[in-house]
């Protein structure tokens, strides 16, 4: 005999892949229109559908209205995480003596890339969020001195990964 848990859960499965099937499409087609990229697109819509999900396991009834605005939301934060990597690409240009990377550049993304996560962090850290050296030690859990001392050994890094000579920071 089938438990009410069970059936519950089924029921819900079902209420769930209802609403996918029906309004994926919409969401998606509304979330490629915003960003221009597809990939991105399939992306942020699965991220919606994620939460959505979450949300109907914890008991909120979800409707097409709240699928949009959970993906406006998304693409909110998708736009300013664009910004701050354009202002990554900046920076990191103008510290070097450089001049800012076109958008095809991937110059400094494959440079981060091949970075020990140790120094990538406080990369971006001080350069992509904007966090002052006491902030960073906060989310590192070390003090502000010893985050200017990994920031000094991440540009290093930084310079030996993006194949560029020593100069003075």
């Amino acid at each position: 005999m089938e438990t009410l848990e069970a059936r519950s859960g089924r029921e819900l499965a079902g209420r769930f892949t209802d609403l996918y099937v029906r309004e994926r499409p919409r969401v998606c087609c509304y979330v490629h229109r915003r960003c221009g990229d597809l990939g991105t697109a399939e992306e942020l819509t699965a991220e919606v559908f994620r939460t959505a999900w979450e949300r109907m396991t914890a008991g909120q009834e979800i409707r097409a209205g709240w699928l949009f605005v959970t993906a406006r939301n998304l693409l909110s934060n998708h736009h300013r995480s664009v910004a701050r990597l354009t202002e990554l690409h900046r920076a990191v240009a103008d510290e070097l003596g450089r001049p800012p990377a076109s958008r095809r550049d991937d110059a400094v993304l494959d440079a981060l890339d091949r970075l020990a996560p140790a120094h990538r962090e406080v990369l971006l850290l001080s350069y992509w969020d904007g966090l002052s050296a006491k902030e960073a030690g906060q989310v590192l859990g070390c003090g502000a001195s010893a985050v200017w001392v990994r920031l000094h050994r991440a540009r290093k890094a930084f310079r030996a990964a993006y194949d560029l000579p020593e100069e003075s920071v």
